[in-house]
């Protein structure tokens, strides 16, 4: 399947590309006292190896429910997800974690940092639940986010702005194939939200990082190579 272009497209191109994340007929109904709400109608994206995407659109839209989908950490009602060549429609949860763990970085809005632990032990935290050494890498990526000389400090001592730079770093720390980032700015005052951006989009220049962000936010979604739409559940061409 190749990439569904939209207006805000920079020339993407499909030939020759690897595509390292898709979703093919992506579902999800929520139910609830026996009403059904669609959050998802069918969605086909195809992200491509080392392409940075942003997904915009309103409040319930359906953009949060795509990222978490596709980034594994739900099912959906019909369709599936492929990750890395992987089908993941019939895989059992214990092979959806191990896939989400070894391929998938995840920044969300609410930095959702452990308060009792230092900005450097929260960047090693994923290494340890993967079973990898955690070495120099926590330093080399607070450096690589500049706050090394604040690797120490728990959350509460870092500012918001900050606190969302010890959550990127800390999903890039096992070097994941795929940075899912859900309104990574949306918490953030603008001159903070600059930062980030400008941090996002240096890691991406500079290491070639596979980048899927959510954001209602023009300015922010901008940043991206590509920017695809979203309204009611479905992608949108305008």
């Amino acid at each position: 399947m190749g990439l569904a272009n939209t207006p805000g497209d920079r020339g993407v191109q499909t030939v020759n590309m690897e595509i390292i994340l898709e979703s093919r007929g992506l579902t999800k109904v929520y139910r609830a006292d026996g009403v059904a709400t669609p959050a998802l109608r069918g969605v086909d994206l195809a992200v491509a190896r080392a392409e940075f995407v942003s997904v915009m659109g309103p409040s319930g839209c359906g953009k949060s429910t795509l990222l978490y989908l596709m980034g594994l950490l739900d099912t959906p009602t019909d369709g599936t997800v492929i990750l890395a060549g992987t089908d993941t429609r019939n895989l059992s949860d214990a092979g959806r974690t191990r896939l989400r763990r070894t391929h998938i970085g995840y920044v969300f809005q609410r930095f959702n940092l452990l308060g009792t632990l230092s900005a450097e032990a929260n960047v090693a935290l994923p290494l340890k639940l993967r079973g990898m050494a955690v070495g120099g890498v926590p330093g080399e990526m607070l450096s690589a986010v500049g706050l090394a000389d604040k690797r120490r400090r728990r959350p509460n001592q870092l500012s918001v702005g900050e606190q969302q730079r010890v959550a990127i770093a800390r999903a890039l720390a096992t070097r994941p194939a795929v940075l899912l980032a859900d309104e990574p700015t949306g918490n953030l005052d603008s001159e903070a939200s600059e930062r980030v951006m400008d941090l996002v989009s240096r890691l991406h220049g500079e290491t070639g990082q596979t980048i899927v962000l959510i954001s209602h936010n023009e300015h922010v979604a901008a940043r991206a190579d590509r920017l695809v739409r979203m309204r009611d559940g479905r992608l949108i061409t305008e």
